[in-house]
């Protein structure tokens, strides 16, 4: 009976033996369980970045500035040798003028602003022609139609400066896209547009173009 009573005893201690021990295993494979579940189920989530503080005191950026064209356009070969004729029926091309600074103005006898701007060149025409420059005015309108109003036009504003027409194929690449007329060019001796002016302003165009013939002549 004693015997018996040590059996159970023994067994007794075997099973909280191993209680405790498969408790122990269980504390430390449990947690590592965990985080291989959660390891093998995180999905990465973007974070949002923190801006960089902005200095409120700090000077605002330049705006971009676009490149400058060329100022310098070379005058283009089938303008430059163009058959012109001028009010007198003479026959003429701009190349003749390569050697001196020239002054090609495209205007027509409607328009307000050529009437303004022709006494003004008319005053420039006679202080800078002894100095090698010459002035030649270029109508847009039809030559036939308007011939008679040309030459009266003349006479009403007395040009001393050579008058004729300008065709389409030259007329075209001198305005570049601009259609309003006047326009005014400067041309280097060698045949480059130095300036080129669109319209009239009473307060500047005149004195913008007499500095540039200054600027031509030097």
């Amino acid at each position: 009976m004693s015997v018996e009573t040590n059996n159970r005893s023994d067994e007794k201690v075997w099973t909280r033996g191993r209680i405790m021990s498969v408790a122990a295993s269980l504390a430390v494979i449990l947690p590592l369980a965990i985080v291989s579940y959660h390891i093998g189920d995180f999905v990465p989530v973007a974070t949002a970045t923190t801006p960089n503080p902005v200095n409120a005191n700090a000077p605002a950026p330049a705006p971009a500035v676009p490149a400058a064209p060329p100022t310098l356009t070379e005058l283009p070969p089938q303008v430059s040798v163009a058959p012109l004729k001028d009010a007198k029926g003479s026959s003429f091309k701009l190349a003749d003028f390569f050697g001196k600074v020239t002054v090609v103005n495209l205007w027509a006898t409607w328009c307000g602003p050529c009437r303004r701007e022709i006494p003004e060149l008319v005053k420039l025409h006679k202080e800078f022609h002894s100095r090698g420059v010459e002035m030649v005015g270029l109508t847009t309108e039809n030559p036939d139609a308007s011939a008679e109003k040309v030459r009266k036009f003349i006479q009403d504003f007395q040009i001393d400066y050579r008058i004729g027409w300008a065709p389409g194929e030259v007329a075209a690449p001198l305005m570049q896209g601009h259609e309003a007329i006047p326009q005014t060019f400067v041309i280097s001796r060698d045949g480059w547009i130095l300036k080129h002016f669109v319209g009239f302003s009473a307060a500047n165009t005149a004195a913008q173009l007499k500095q540039a013939l200054e600027d031509a002549l030097k």
